[in-house]
């Protein structure tokens, strides 16, 4: 997959060729399976025409810009995000640069000026209710009125539905309602994989290791989805790319500390031993196994954490 950083037709020539494109777009935070349906709705209309084939999305979240005080979390980093759109076959993303003065382009603006104008669009498909530009102007409708005149053509797609019998479509925003539930099984339903977050390891208190449990502090971007606190399998991936079975805390560790203001990540990984500091690994959450807790002294968390361990042996069979 081409990543395209400079919505002109100058850049997209250069990545391309001199073609025609079939265009998506969207934020695509999290590349669910969603956004999985349309990516290959694209593709198989762009063979059609004998188009190449783009998702067109933005270097941030566009609410981020828009409302940042109530801006979702989000499911992927731009790197991770990248990396599943390249998954899905696509021949090229346009990352479109999102500020202030982004915001307010009008809607027939931005049609004109990156779809039209860059990327010489022959067909755009999007979701039925989708909308784009300032004070989310665009939709279907004016896609429409556009499309004789710049010679393309439009395809809103019916939303894919949920598989788990809840009466509503994938969506970033399920995903994330089940995240903060702690429902790591009902989100990866939704994405087709596990939720997956990275970070580097950092320094610190060593407490795990002075009770037998060692633990490596994952410190994730705040600006990414956690999951709810709470103690989950999973399976990380550490910086030589290979895969370990792994408990993980996600919390405030309330048996320590009385009033600490943020959550911690922190990973034990199954079997292993070795210095991972500096390493970033990829933490990709399975399954659920209990709520954060206080706990009486030492001993108690001791032997929650061996029970812990050992359902999560069993979650990773």
């Amino acid at each position: 997959m081409k990543t395209v950083v400079e919505p002109t037709r100058e850049a997209v020539v250069a990545a391309l060729g001199d073609t025609r494109t079939v265009v998506t777009i969207g934020a695509y935070d999290g590349v669910h399976l969603g956004h999985r349906a349309v990516i290959a709705q694209v593709r198989e209309r762009a063979t059609a025409l004998g188009a190449r084939s783009v998702v067109v999305t933005f270097d941030r979240h566009p609410a981020s810009v828009v409302r940042p005080e109530s801006a979702p979390k989000l499911l992927t980093d731009s790197q991770q995000k990248l990396e599943l759109l390249a998954s899905t076959g696509v021949d090229a993303t346009l990352v479109v640069p999102f500020g202030e003065s982004q915001s307010k382009e009008a809607p027939r603006d931005f049609v004109q000026r990156v779809l039209v104008n860059a990327l010489r669009m022959r067909a755009v498909i999007v979701g039925e209710d989708f909308h784009f530009g300032h004070k989310r102007g665009g939709n279907v409708a004016l896609l429409r009125e556009m499309a004789a005149s710049n010679d393309f053509e439009v395809s809103p797609l019916q939303l894919v539905a949920r598989a788990d019998g809840v009466n509503e479509a994938v969506s970033s925003t399920a995903i994330r309602r089940a995240l903060s539930g702690g429902d790591v099984r009902r989100a990866a339903g939704m994405l087709g994989r596990s939720h997956e977050v990275r970070g580097a390891v950092v320094q610190g208190d060593k407490r795990g290791r002075t009770i037998g449990f060692p633990t490596a502090n994952v410190a994730v971007d705040a600006s990414l989805c956690l999951p709810t606190d709470g103690v989950y399998a999973a399976r990380v991936t550490i910086g030589d790319g290979s895969v370990h079975p792994a408990a993980i805390n996600i919390g405030r560790r309330p048996t320590f500390y009385e009033h600490a203001q943020h959550s911690l990540l922190e990973a034990h990984l199954l079997d292993f031993s070795g210095d991972l500091y500096g390493q970033t690994l990829r933490v990709a959450f399975v399954e659920f196994l209990r709520g954060e807790r206080k706990f009486a002294g030492i001993d108690e968390l001791r032997t929650q954490l061996q029970t812990d361990i050992a359902q999560a042996r069993a979650a990773l069979r």
